[in-house]
């Protein structure tokens, strides 16, 4: 059981975490025909689109109600309202998703009674789109915790109780910390028993790099309002990290949908876990290539243990990402000796580690000393520069790599490949040895240079000729 505790300095020297009107906005991208839009500054919808935009090489649609001195003291519903009919006129899109910002909510807004107002009042206008929002203040809360919000007003607004279930339709909320490539992989391995996966949101459908046929100034793809409706038919619901809970049981609730949460699904006995659940549900063993990827990643296992085992390693990561990448590590043998994360969860309890501080990047640093490995995300290179360590980027954004939408982390394939890549970190920065490693005597070096002392016995005169006898 770790300890958690609250960093006490007064402002964060290195941020770790990003806001929850980001993490908001980043969940409603998994949704097809989609135009997110945070009711804030300009400044503050600029900085999230960058980032993103850099971490996925892509073009991202974000629009914002641009709202300024004047129109946050008087109230935002006329930027709400402008901003509505521009979008519609313009992109028509089938979902306008708001997420607040710290300034309207500091102002407090109330954008449920405007989105009321204006829906009267445009009904003709607005008609064919639909509009939800979500309270995401910047000031409390991170990155994951504004996605929770943002899931769970989506299946709030759209999942109403159905009158019957479609047999072998499983529902899918991923949490933030999956990659385009992890929902992949969790489709194929729902597919695998015959069921039919609805994975609400989906950005492997969206932000998986793909190149479109048609410009659309909307999201690429994703998870359509038909599918989050959907999840009320579903059989079961399985949530994927602590931060789902919370939508778990908003579905079990208003619609009656049984679910599941995991915490995790990297590792063996977390993917065994799904696995066993699946079964359960379609009443069909596993089937014969899920069992060589467990094979495959038992091995991996007795491979990776030589690199990993004993090995401090320092991690800066959202909660749920935290304790994945914690769990792994320690399985394998690996201590977590610095753990820093950005928001509370009831999963920090459980990462494997003695304590887990709710801090910055700063705080990371001064705590991995003496580490092996440092894994964060791309702001943490300069830290893991200054330690002399390796930085294995996890999480976002990385906006200094290619790919990071296609790196794999869960189920036996995505475990499999994870321990490779720790292993082969370490494999990579092992000292090579050379000739200074084993320095010749000065005597041998003497011999070499043909300037030894006459007697010592190390060569014999430039002069001198040795016989060569034959045998």
């Amino acid at each position: 059981m770790a300890t958690v505790i609250d960093s006490k300095k007064a402002c964060a020297v290195n941020p770790l975490k990003m806001s929850q009107p980001l993490g908001a906005c980043y969940a409603f991208l998994g949704l097809a025909d989609t135009m997110p839009m945070m009711h804030g500054s300009q400044g503050c919808t600029s900085f999230g689109l960058v980032l993103l935009v850099r971490h996925f090489k892509e073009a991202i649609p974000m629009q914002t109600t641009a709202m300024n001195e004047v129109s946050t003291i008087l109230g935002g519903m006329d930027n709400i309202e402008q901003a509505l009919l521009n979008i519609k006129k313009r992109a028509n899109p089938a979902l306008i998703a708001i997420a607040s910002t710290g300034l309207t909510e500091t102002k407090g807004d109330d954008v449920d009674g405007y989105l009321r107002l204006i829906r009267a009042r445009h009904a003709d206008t607005l008609a064919g789109t639909e509009v939800v929002y979500v309270s995401t203040p910047d000031y409390v809360g991170a990155f994951q915790d504004g996605w929770a919000a943002a899931v769970k007003a989506l299946v709030t607004a759209f999942a109403r109780p159905a009158d019957t279930r479609v047999a072998g339709r499983i529902g899918v909320l991923p949490g933030a910390h999956l990659t385009p490539a992890d929902l992949d992989e969790l489709r194929e391995l729902i597919e695998a028993f015959g069921l039919e996966p609805v994975l609400v949101p989906d950005l492997s459908r969206s932000l998986d790099g793909h190149i479109p046929d048609d410009f659309t100034p909307t999201t690429l793809g994703g998870a359509t309002v038909d599918d989050i409706r959907g999840l009320a038919t579903c059989e079961h619901v399985i949530g994927i990290g602590e931060q789902m809970r919370g939508a778990v049981d908003s579905l079990a609730a208003n619609a009656g949908v049984p679910g599941t949460v995991f915490e995790r699904l990297t590792g063996l006995a977390a993917t065994d876990a799904l696995v066993a659940l699946l079964m359960r549900l379609s009443g069909k063993p596993a089937p014969a290539r899920l069992k060589r990827q467990r094979g495959q990643l038992l091995d991996a296992m007795l491979d990776g243990h030589f690199q990993l085992g004993g090995k401090r390693v320092a991690i800066g990561a959202e909660p749920d990402l935290l304790f994945a990448l914690a769990s792994l590590i320690h399985e394998m043998g690996g201590e977590v000796a610095a753990a820093v994360t950005t928001t509370h969860s009831p999963v920090l309890a459980r990462v494997p580690t003695a304590e887990v501080l709710v801090g910055d990047l700063e705080d990371l640093e001064l705590r991995a000393a003496g580490c092996d490995l440092l894994l964060t995300h791309a702001h943490g290179r300069q830290a893991a520069a200054r330690l002399g360590i390796p930085l294995m980027r996890v999480g976002i954004p990385q906006f200094d790599r290619l790919g990071a939408a296609h790196q794999l982390s869960v189920g036996y394939r995505g475990t499999r490949d994870l321990i490779f890549a720790l292993a082969n970190l370490f494999l990579a920065h092992l000292h090579a040895h050379g000739p200074d490693d084993w320095p010749l005597l000065e005597a041998a070096l003497a011999a070499a240079r043909g300037t030894a002392p006459a007697g010592c016995g190390c060569s014999a005169p430039a002069e001198t000729v040795i016989p060569i006898i034959p045998a």
